[in-house]
């Protein structure tokens, strides 16, 4: 028997998410992905295959801010407001949430609830 990689198993799980979510232009796709040392969310409309709104760590605006934030939680938090304040700018209020096989804790709980307190709907 051979022992699949976490990184595998997470994309088997990814896949499986992905075959039940879709997001149009009424109702985006808000997805993330975090790697070991940044955080990044988009929004994508799908059935026009275009990113409406992206935040990571990286971000500008962002990167100045997460230098005096400790834990990555708290970085989560920054990037889920940032991604929630530039989708409501957008007029874009009801998202799809797509973990993107991620288990839904710690960092990607953080992020989903400050787009939640930011004004976004999912």
């Amino acid at each position: 028997m051979i022992k699949k990689s976490r990184i595998e198993k997470r994309l088997k799980i990814k896949n499986r998410i992905s075959k039940k979510i879709r997001g149009t232009t009424e109702r985006p796709r808000l997805t993330i992905y975090r790697s070991l040392h940044h955080m990044y969310a988009q929004i994508v409309d799908d059935s026009q295959a275009k990113t409406l709104v992206a935040a990571s760590t990286l971000s500008p605006s962002v990167r100045e801010e997460i230098k005096t934030l400790k834990g990555k939680k708290e970085i989560a938090k920054r990037v889920g407001t940032e991604i929630g304040k530039l989708a409501v700018e957008k007029k874009v209020s009801k998202v799809v949430f797509d973990r993107n096989g991620y288990s839904y804790h710690g960092v990607v709980k953080s992020l989903a609830d400050a787009a939640r307190e930011a004004g976004l709907k999912f």
